[in-house]
């Protein structure tokens, strides 16, 4: 493993960790120009220390100079960590969560937009709310639509109507997806507490609560490792969606991704199921 590490100063208040395996590169560079506004924002609401970036570089990450020399203006630090080839997504951001962290770590996406708010108004909300150990946001897509990935516990037909069958038939299934999706208790304006499993995309953690957890769980390579993250996590704390906090998302489902990731999303559902039990219909 190689570490290359520009800091912004012995303290911050924030630690963010993405991890990259062949990003497309304008989505990276978006990513990034987000965190750093949502950075500067943060720093004039006067909230605390700096922000300071991992990016894990798993494998084919496209020259980002120009994208971290902007951040380094904006006054955030990064650590390089690359490689160690292909190691999959949890396990890439648990390289980062065995290094030194803010009070709070920032799980994201290499896809994601934030906005330029959302780091302010996240830690005024966990600040002023010590029980909460995860904190997700309201997610939209690219037409401004909000996407339902707050979860219910998931049952195998609920994966398999939900990422395989064709939006003509999951027509017939829309009373049944509601409820995994908790349509009638997600929304663009009311706080929830205790969702059972949210989205890996954001994840913003007290870092503590991270670090006793140990991170993702290393025998997920891809999918699955956001909800057992998720359920542990109510172990220790609670876990809150706020939609005062609101990011983009620029995402799709494995079965848009190819045969290779339909494998991948079966071999981890198998995996998950097997550590908290199955559930069929």
């Amino acid at each position: 493993m190689i570490t290359n590490t520009i800091l912004s100063g012995d303290h911050f208040e924030v630690s963010a960790s993405v991890v990259v395996f062949r990003p497309d590169r304008m989505l990276l560079a978006r990513t990034l120009a987000s965190l750093a506004l949502a950075s500067a924002t943060l720093k004039r609401a006067d909230q605390g220390g700096a922000v300071h970036l991992y990016l894990i570089d798993n494998g084919g990450m496209p020259d980002m100079a120009e994208s971290l020399d902007a951040l380094a203006r904006a006054g955030i630090g990064h650590t390089l960590i690359e490689g160690h080839g292909n190691v999959g997504y949890g396990r890439g951001h648990n390289f980062a969560i065995s290094q030194p962290l803010g009070r709070y770590h920032l799980i994201l996406n290499p896809d994601i937009d934030i906005n330029p708010s959302a780091l302010a108004k996240a830690l005024e909300f966990m600040d002023a709310h010590p029980e909460a150990g995860l904190l997700t946001p309201a997610i939209f897509d690219d037409a401004d639509q909000l996407q339902y990935l707050c979860r219910q516990y998931p049952t195998l037909l609920d994966l398999f109507v939900r990422g395989f069958l064709p939006a003509s038939v999951r027509r017939l299934f829309t009373h049944r997806l509601a409820r995994y999706e908790m349509r009638a208790r997600i929304n663009g304006y009311d706080t929830l507490w205790d969702p059972p499993i949210v989205s890996g995309c954001f994840m913003l953690f007290r870092s503590d609560v991270l670090k006793k957890l140990s991170g993702f769980d290393p025998r997920y390579f891809l999918y699955f490792e956001d909800y057992d993250l998720s359920l542990r996590t109510h172990d220790v704390a609670r876990v809150v969606y706020v939609p005062a906090v609101r990011v983009l998302h620029h995402g799709g489902g494995a079965s848009r991704k190819g045969a290779g990731h339909i494998r991948m999303f079966a071999v981890s559902a198998f995996k998950f199921f097997n550590r908290f039990g199955w559930k069929w219909l």
